[in-house]
């Protein structure tokens, strides 16, 4: 599950650590432009720069096409620096090569920034409008601030994830509806029919596997939708949050598709999904907890009327 500018705003300190990280690699390659990067699988977003005085065409919050820029190329699997001491000469960068002019980069240095998991976040880039000689010594330093900086996003990362799925969890929720509930949204309450048997048939084991499964079915269904996420409360129960969807009958159109993605198993799970369905509007006074509490509700009336379907509160 990729880490997204809105999670790490929410991180504790993280201003302040990643203009450490700018300043110490600054101290290491004092003529070079550096800057922090965050990277999904198909862009890449500039989150801090060392500094904005520049020639170079490169600002704070820019949002690239991953497939646009030299960061795609930087080797996460082996962990290895992509280093470009003088572009021009570079024959593999001809499709770039006009793009990179125009931004003046003349030579970059590019450090993947990766979990302890495995997952790419990010990287850790220098560049210049010259060209620029890197030496093995400062590539080895950087590389011990990128791994301290990594470190330190898995202990942020910790504090918002569901240990078990990897989803979202209460506080990440909490925390995104104090900083985002003027913009309205649609909350959904999902509930597995049929879990308990799992365990109780199959074991704890069995029963931890079909959470997995459903909550990377969540996420790929999250997915689908702009600035939607999926959270795990505890045990069987999930939420997934949207933003405004629309009328009621294209937020019915959504619940009936999640309790498609749900509805799938192998014949020796009897499992479905129930939905319970709240909406709130831009600038709206509901407390969180009121909204979970009314979709729980809603809940209760799928669960009664038969389950694996979706109520409205």
């Amino acid at each position: 599950m990729v880490t997204t500018y809105q999670e790490l705003q929410m991180y504790k300190n993280f201003d302040e650590l990643a203009n450490d990280v700018l300043e110490l690699a600054k101290e290491i390659l004092p003529d070079q432009l550096i800057y922090l990067t965050s990277l999904s699988d198909s862009q890449q977003v500039i989150l801090k720069l060392s500094n904005e005085d520049t020639s170079i065409a490169v600002a704070e919050g820019l949002v690239l096409n991953l497939n646009e820029t030299l960061c795609n190329r930087v080797d996460f699997q082996n962990n290895q620096p992509l280093i470009y001491e003088d572009i021009q000469k570079e024959s593999s960068l001809e499709k770039l090569q006009q793009k990179l002019d125009e931004v003046n980069i003349r030579s970059y240095l590019g450090l993947p920034i990766s979990l302890v998991n495995g997952e790419k976040f990010g990287t850790l880039c220098a560049i210049n409008d010259e060209v620029t000689h890197f030496d093995a010594k400062s590539i080895q330093l950087l590389q011990k601030i990128v791994r301290m900086f990594s470190y330190y996003l898995d202990l942020e990362r910790f504090a918002y994830r569901d240990a078990l799925t990897d989803l979202y969890n209460r506080r990440y929720l909490s925390n995104f509806f104090d900083n985002h509930s003027s913009k309205g949204g649609v909350i959904f309450f999902l509930d597995l029919d049929g879990f308990k048997k799992v365990n109780d048939l199959h074991g704890h084991e069995a029963g931890d596997g079909v959470l997995k499964e459903v909550a990377s079915r969540l996420q790929k269904l999250a997915a689908e939708q702009p600035d939607a996420f999926a959270v795990r409360l505890g045990g069987d129960e999930f939420v997934m949050h949207f933003p405004s969807i629309g009328s009621k009958e294209d937020i019915s159109q959504q619940a009936q598709h999640v309790l498609d993605r749900l509805s799938k198993w192998d014949a020796q799970y009897q499992l479905s999904t129930s939905i319970g369905v709240v909406t709130y509007p831009a600038s709206g006074t509901e407390e969180l907890a009121a909204l979970l509490k009314h979709a729980d509700q809603a809940l209760y009336e799928a669960k009664t009327s038969g389950k694996n379907t979706y109520k409205f509160f």
